[in-house]
């Protein structure tokens, strides 16, 4: 049997801006403005890659990191491109689940609208933290998903844990 993951605090981003009336790529915007960093939650910057938190996350600690440059095909990455992401997505896995304390994660990468892609110009991974029973009764019958913490204070953690950690 076909399951649904409901989402219905995605409901302002989906219904309000549709992805074909959006002007320019946020990605690349949050890139070039460096000194907005936290106001954008910009967690890191990597050579060749950014790590931003989702605004209309799926759960605690949604994650979304992406090249620098504006690529919509894996096969338009160079190798120390790639490399780079690789490294960012590990270490996040890695930083989220000593400080959210997750029990899986979900990583996934949408090539094109076909796909799911919101920005099909600018491809990106999500990291997803999940929790055993972090679905509940809450999204079904009030239409609230509640996440028990605020962007601007992960996006604190996130950034005090990276400038504490060992490896940049």
């Amino acid at each position: 049997m076909l399951k649904q993951l409901w989402a219905p605090w995605r409901l302002d981003y989906v219904a309000n801006t549709p992805p074909q009336k959006r002007k320019g790529c946020f990605l690349c915007e949050y890139r070039d403005q460096p000194e907005r960093d936290a106001e954008n939650f910009v967690v890191a910057r990597g050579a060749h890659s950014i790590v931003v938190l989702n605004r209309f996350p799926y759960n605690n600690g949604h994650l979304l990191i992406a090249p620098l440059q504006h690529k919509a095909g894996l096969d338009e990455l160079t190798d120390e491109e790639q490399l780079d992401l690789w490294h960012q997505i590990r270490d996040f896995a890695a930083r989220l689940k000593g400080l959210l304390h997750y029990d899986g994660l979900n990583i996934g990468l949408n090539l094109g609208a076909a796909a799911g892609a919101g920005l099909p110009g600018h491809l990106h991974w999500h990291l997803v933290p999940r929790w055993n029973g972090d679905t509940n009764f809450m999204p079904v019958l009030a239409n609230v998903k509640v996440i028990p913490q605020s962007l601007r204070a992960l996006h604190t953690l996130l950034t005090e844990d990276r400038s504490n950690a060992s490896n940049p």
